[in-house]
């Protein structure tokens, strides 16, 4: 624990009032504005005594709804997790994006190399976009693939089915042909029916 609280002091006369600080389950996290996101990772990585030079993670979340109650604020935010070895610091940074239709923050693959296809699954998952990304473009989802799949409001039952038509050699999109169902527990089965 006095590991955190050195880490928080230097971060706190580092950035000052530019980051948000709190501390969750033993672990310090800096929020920011998009405006000041590619500086902010740029002197985490670069400061003397900071010296977070692993990226570990990078995710969107969309916090529509938070603990299944309506949010107040941004929708979207891109979380990183970041590692100092020499330090054996971790620190957590979150980053609100400014729009809700499109929303946008700074890529930081110029930082970290590693970022890139973290970044591209937030784009396809999450619909965020990064700013200066070298290649933003879906990278789980079909290039056809209409939405976000991981954003909250994202339908849980689709319209369209794709398959691959082997007369056709591509794949093709047509209407979802399953027929909903209700689903009963094995166990309820296996006494009613003597399975």
């Amino acid at each position: 624990m006095a590991d955190i609280a050195i880490l928080k002091a230097v971060c706190e006369t580092t950035f000052g009032d530019k980051v948000r600080y709190c501390l969750d389950r033993g672990e310090l996290t800096l929020d920011c504005a998009a405006a000041d996101y590619h500086q902010l990772m740029q002197i985490l990585r670069d400061h003397q005594e900071l010296k977070f030079e692993t990226l570990i993670d990078l995710c969107g979340v969309d916090y529509q709804s938070y603990k299944n109650e309506p949010w107040e604020g941004k929708r979207f935010a891109v979380v990183s997790h970041l590692l100092s070895i020499s330090n054996n610091w971790r620190v957590r940074v979150r980053v609100w994006a400014e729009a809700e239709d499109f929303p946008t923050v700074d890529s930081v693959v110029d930082i970290y190399n590693g970022a890139n296809w973290y970044e591209r699954e937030a784009f396809d998952m999450f619909g965020i976009l990064f700013n200066n990304h070298p290649d933003l473009r879906r990278i789980l989802t079909d290039y056809g693939f209409v939405g976000h799949p991981f954003r909250k409001d994202f339908p849980v039952s689709g319209y369209v089915e794709m398959r691959y038509d082997e007369a056709e050699g591509r794949v093709i999109y047509q209407p979802v042909t399953i027929e909903p169902r209700e689903v009963t527990p094995r166990v309820v089965r296996e006494e009613q029916y003597g399975v």
